[in-house]
């Protein structure tokens, strides 16, 4: 059995509500509802693959619109002791998927500033999410193979919020879309 996995339920409309060979999880938005709702469900159930879709602020001109497989995550809410900002001060700077794709910088707060987006795109990434570096991190210490794709909502700069709300709908279809290109309701891809 596989785990597909969204922050919010509006992600997932475009999905079947009973896809075969999956079981769905929805854990709220943001690191810690991430975290918590992820391992409850890795601690209850035995799962060969977690497959993790969403949607995602682009912060890098050249990361356009569409649906974007994720690489690596790192947190930009986060400093060190020297105040140097991605680096956590217990928690690796990176976690990998193990997937060719983007960076994807995981913070507990909305992007909708051109300063902060100038700041977190200094730390390598392309987009910017509530919950992927948890998601990730989570999986790599339950031994679970994860896959994480997001759809770009929006440019994370000023009125993003808004944009976010008209366009969750549309980026559930892409990511389906996406899903099935992959072979992945059908269970032949890895």
């Amino acid at each position: 059995m596989k785990l597909l996995v969204a922050a919010l339920e509006i992600e997932l409309d475009a999905f079947p509500t009973d896809l075969q060979g999956y079981h769905r999880l929805v854990t709220g938005a943001g690191k810690l509802k991430a975290t918590f709702e992820l391992t409850k469900a890795l601690e209850q159930g035995q799962y060969t693959q977690i497959v993790v879709v969403g949607t995602a602020g682009s912060i890098d001109p050249t990361c356009g619109g569409g649906v974007h497989e994720i690489a690596r995550a790192i947190q930009h809410d986060v400093y060190d002791l020297h105040g140097n900002r991605g680096a956590h001060l217990a928690l690796e700077q990176y976690v990998e998927t193990g997937r060719p794709g983007v960076t994807i910088a995981t913070g507990d707060f909305f992007v909708q500033d051109e300063a902060e987006v100038d700041q977190i795109r200094a730390l390598g990434a392309s987009l910017v999410d509530m919950e992927t570096f948890a998601y990730i991190w989570v999986a790599q210490r339950m031994g679970v193979p994860i896959r994480a794709a997001r759809a770009v909502s929006d440019s994370a700069a000023d009125g993003a919020l808004l944009s976010f709300r008209e366009k969750v709908a549309l980026c559930s279809q892409e990511l389906w879309q996406w899903f099935v290109a992959e072979g992945l309701e059908t269970g032949e891809s890895s």
